[in-house]
């Protein structure tokens, strides 16, 4: 792999950190800027809104731009939003600088995708993908625990400030990495905005869509709600839910790097096997959920059944959007962050019934069997031994 994949991964990293650093820093947000924890908790729904409308938007409005130049811009502009949320002395001044750290996120996630797939041959887009992804595992194994351990020692501040920091190598990284020259000759044969836009009247991309955003809710629904079935299911300490996130988060690598090497050319085979294990995963850690082994052993292997899926949808929509160049890594970032919006409102819902906390597990098991259900027609095809035909 070239890289300047590699250098795209290490601002995918800072920005994932962001993303999911403030479930440990709510209450201290919260107090310091004399709000609710509840109020406090819209800066996530902030930046996931922003994530889904930004991405279609600010591609369509970067289209034009040099590569390189929109890489550069949307790193800078995350970085300044979150120097100005460190300073932040009032909660509406910290909410608007989420929103614009979601925008620069989303510019970024959708030129990113694209420009992955042009730095690599057309038939090793799904590697290239697990690259680029590798930057978020790795900010759930390392970033987001570690930004928790800081804003714990110095305050949430210096977890802003912190990531402030990791964008400022990753724009270097692609000053220096990815190519300046080329993008006046991409332009030459770039279709219209129009004609892109119509690759959404396409089934089989809004399919492969709304699989991913099905799973990635799946994924986001238990993720959430993670530390109750720790702390109180389980019995186990606080301390033990950084445990729990890093083995998600590792099994997470595991899972997107290896799923990377098969998404392009046995993506079938991927689905059909990984779905039905993911599905059987989640009401099998609901009902293992109050023995800690088991529960840490599930914990693992459904982060990475959850991420080989959900990658190897991502990969499809991009294939399927082949007729939008410029647009294709906006409808990814838009399915991923569907999903990751809607599953834990779904989650929470299911909170208050008898399931409890366990509730967010069994919520992401009916997700995932909708997926497939959805699926199943494709599945079939796919195991038939035409992959190719319906998925390329």
């Amino acid at each position: 792999m070239p890289l300047p994949l590699y250098l795209l991964a290490m601002a995918v990293f800072a920005m994932g950190t962001s993303e999911f650093m403030l479930a440990g820093l709510l209450p201290d947000i919260a107090s310091d800027l004399d709000v609710t924890v509840a109020t406090a908790g819209t800066l996530t729904s902030a930046f996931a809104v922003g994530m889904i409308v930004g991405a279609p938007l600010v591609a369509a409005l970067a289209r034009g731009w040099p590569r390189r130049a929109s890489l550069l811009g949307f790193v800078l502009a995350f970085a300044a939003a979150h120097a100005v949320g460190a300073m932040a002395t009032s909660f509406p001044v910290l909410f608007a600088t989420r929103v614009v750290a979601a925008l620069a996120n989303a510019g970024f996630l959708a030129v990113a995708l694209t420009a992955a797939a042009t730095l690599v041959p057309p038939d090793r887009k799904g590697r290239a993908l697990a690259v680029l992804l590798s930057g978020t595992t790795v900010a759930t194994i390392a970033g987001v625990p570690g930004g928790s351990v800081l804003g714990t020692l110095l305050g949430w501040r210096a977890t802003f400030w912190a990531v402030a920091a990791l964008c400022l190598p990753a724009a270097l990284g692609i000053l220096k990495g990815i190519p300046a020259g080329g993008d006046e000759d991409e332009a030459t044969g770039r279709p219209a905005l129009r004609a892109e836009l119509a690759q959404l009247t396409r089934p089989r991309l809004i399919l492969v869509m709304l699989l991913g955003a099905l799973v990635n809710a799946a994924t986001f629904a238990s993720l959430t709600f993670l530390a109750p079935v720790v702390t109180d299911s389980a019995g186990l300490g606080e301390l033990w839910i950084s445990v729990a996130l890093v083995l998600f988060g590792a099994g997470s690598f595991v899972g997107v790097t290896v799923a990377g090497r098969l998404s392009d050319r046995r993506p079938g085979p991927v689905i059909a096997v990984v779905g039905p294990l993911l599905l059987i995963g989640w009401p099998a850690l609901a009902m293992l959920a109050n023995e800690p082994v088991a529960l840490f052993i599930l914990v693992f292997v459904q982060g990475a059944l959850s991420f080989a899926l959900g990658s190897t949808l991502i990969t499809r929509v991009l294939y399927q959007a082949a007729g939008a160049p410029t647009m294709a890594g906006s409808y990814a970032t838009a399915a991923l962050n569907v999903g990751a919006a809607v599953g834990p409102v779904i989650a929470a819902a299911t909170l208050s019934t008898e399931a409890g906390d366990l509730g967010p597990l069994w919520a992401s098991g009916l997700l995932v069997a909708v997926a497939l259900l959805v699926a199943f027609p494709l599945l079939s095809a796919i195991t038939a031994g035409r992959s190719t035909e319906v998925l390329q």
